[in-house]
């Protein structure tokens, strides 16, 4: 097949128009996201396949180490919503595995762990499965998610969100609640806040400084933007956004405990959304939803009804519930895939680190 395998050879412009355009392209596996990761503690690794000197697939790989077992130097390769591939061209993967496993061979990688930013379906557990993956019970990034379609006019957007959420929208802009785009001098106030709704919604949250790094980065593309809802000057939710190729993604958000009845948070994503289309974006990830609500919206919607209507606590059914009212198709993907270097010291990364629950994105 002619195919070259390059392992950290990679030009950061040419690989990131790659996956920008690429079907399987994500954020997450930008050369911004890698740089970003590579500030907090991870250590960045490439996999590139070419043909006629043009890249047809690749991955970027972060390594961490495990300190449980520190002492022999042992890492975890991570390849977040990736890797960038057409799993249906024959050979393809089992080229990039051989890239991707002498990369991992040398960085002392105990596991390589990939979550593919495909759907959930039969047909490529099976082509993973063949290639040496095996489902991992340790998922990083959400398992369900739901996207907007951009493509359509604000009106279309606005029709196929609940009566509620459209409402809401109307009602933040009646009761005074303004939407303005912030700048990096309005990232702590955004992380001040994200504090107090992380404490108050029971989840982690970044440091400022990593706020500070992303939005830098890719602020320098144009690939990000802090949008910032007030009333009378105080601050009431903020959200960032990003867009990278004909994508988009709601990453962070975050709210005050002060005039929540006024919806702030509607009006922020409705802000959100048409900027994102306004970058020539397709597609808007609300990021995040629990992992079985695809499912339950078809064959239990009473269970679906029943989660909503009472949400068990410490779960993202009160997210679910804001998210699903702007529409949109609810998607499961397939999930975490490892493949095991070390099988022994697998059982023990297995029986520790799957257990934490740590930040995603």
């Amino acid at each position: 097949m002619d195919i070259r395998i390059e392992i950290d050879e990679g030009n950061p412009a040419e690989w990131d128009e790659f996956v920008a355009t690429a079907n399987a392209g994500h954020l997450l596996q930008s050369s911004l996201w890698g740089r970003l990761k590579s500030d907090f503690g991870w250590k960045l690794g490439s996999v590139t396949l070419r043909r006629r000197g043009e890249i047809i697939a690749g991955a970027q790989v972060l390594f961490h180490p495990l300190p449980v077992i520190g002492k022999l130097h042992k890492t975890l390769g991570y390849v977040p919503k990736g890797p960038v591939i057409d799993y249906t061209e024959p050979g393809l993967l089992a080229h990039l595995v051989r890239g991707m496993d002498r990369l991992c061979q040398r960085h002392g990688a105990v596991l390589l762990k990939i979550e593919p930013d495909e759907p959930a379906g039969d047909s490529l557990h099976q082509t993973l499965a063949a290639a040496g993956f095996q489902p991992s019970r340790h998922a990083i990034q959400p398992l369900s998610t739901i996207l907007i379609d951009l493509r359509q006019s604000p009106e279309a957007m606005l029709a196929q969100m609940s009566s509620k959420t459209r409402y809401n929208i109307r009602l933040a802009e009646r009761k005074g609640v303004r939407v303005r785009r912030g700048t990096d001098e309005d990232v702590e106030s955004f992380h001040a806040m994200s504090l107090t709704t992380g404490q108050r919604d029971g989840f982690d949250v970044h440091s400022l400084d990593y706020y500070l790094c992303a939005y830098r980065l890719f602020k320098e593309r144009q690939a990000v933007q802090l949008f910032l809802a007030e009333f009378e000057g105080e601050l009431l939710a903020g959200l960032m956004a990003f867009a990278f190729g004909q994508k988009s993604w709601y990453l962070y958000g975050a709210s005050s405990n002060e005039e929540r009845q006024r919806m702030p948070n509607h009006l922020l994503q409705w802000a959100a959304m048409n900027w994102a289309k306004d970058q020539g974006c397709s597609t808007y990830d609300l990021w995040g939803i629990p992992a079985e609500a695809p499912e339950l919206e078809t064959t239990r919607p009473a269970q679906l009804t029943a989660h909503i209507q009472n949400p068990p606590s410490g779960t993202l059914w009160g997210v679910y519930r804001f998210k699903r009212g702007f529409g949109g198709s609810s998607v499961r993907y397939l999930g975490a895939y490892d493949r095991v270097y070390a099988p022994s010291l697998y059982w023990v990364y297995e029986q520790i680190f799957s257990r934490k629950q740590g930040l995603s994105a």
